[in-house]
């Protein structure tokens, strides 16, 4: 299944919940939660597949005060696993409570900016053994980050005008390429289809990016889709 067959259907933010359960059981994941924050409205996000108990337990105890894997993908730009995290004792409180309730304390980040300092991060955890979870994680990387930017827009524009001012305004010839890459062709593939050079299909590629505000190309399809530029094949 691409990417692109789990984002169709999502509308609003009232969709993210039913998203998260179906990235989780299409990859074997143990829970999928994403957070993020609105910069105009000042409001704080979050979804999740975890148990009511948990979430209960999580914001009575004010763990995303905390929270490392929070605060880790907030200063990044890359996807944040959570094996690499310093074992501080913030990092041991959450956990030891997270254990209590049959959370892993395996799992991984994935930080997304918008172009008006709005923040979130799609976050994963599973409880396969360290080679599964590395093998797993190369393959769906380029998937979590186009559903993680998919899903912060989604949340983050329904929540106010922004949608209108967040907007950007690709060339039709962009706007064409990301559907072609959308729909599973190279970047030589566009080239031959569309008569032009694969350096050319590159440059408006990385224009695309630039306006969408994407660090890779699964992200700008991800963001493309959510504001309806591009639609999943």
């Amino acid at each position: 299944m691409k990417p692109e067959d789990l984002l169709f259907g999502v509308q609003d933010d009232t969709d993210v919940s039913e998203m998260l359960r179906r990235i989780r059981d299409s990859y074997g994941l143990d829970h999928v939660a994403y957070a993020g924050s609105n910069p105009v409205t000042g409001r704080v996000f979050g979804k999740m597949t975890y148990s009511e108990e948990w979430q209960s337990h999580y914001l009575a105890n004010a763990f995303y005060n905390i929270d490392p894997t929070l605060h880790e993908a907030r200063r990044s730009i890359a996807p944040v696993d959570w094996s690499r995290l310093d074992r501080s004792e913030n990092f041991r409180t959450v956990f030891r409570a997270a254990h209590d309730f049959g959370i892993s304390d395996q799992g991984l980040t994935v930080p997304v900016r918008g172009p008006l300092g709005d923040v979130g991060g799609l976050s994963v955890t599973t409880s396969l053994n360290v080679n599964e979870w590395q093998s797993l994680r190369r393959e769906i990387i380029k998937d979590l980050q186009a559903f993680a930017v998919h899903i912060h827009d989604k949340v983050v524009t329904s929540d106010s005008p922004l949608n209108t001012i967040m907007a950007p305004q690709l060339s039709s010839r962009e706007i064409e390429i990301l559907q072609w890459i959308a729909a599973g062709k190279s970047q030589q593939d566009i080239g031959d289809i569309l008569s032009i050079s694969h350096r050319t299909v590159e440059v408006h590629l990385r224009s695309a990016r630039t306006k969408l505000n994407a660090l890779t190309t699964a992200q700008a399809i991800g963001r493309a889709i959510a504001i309806g530029l591009v639609h999943p094949e």
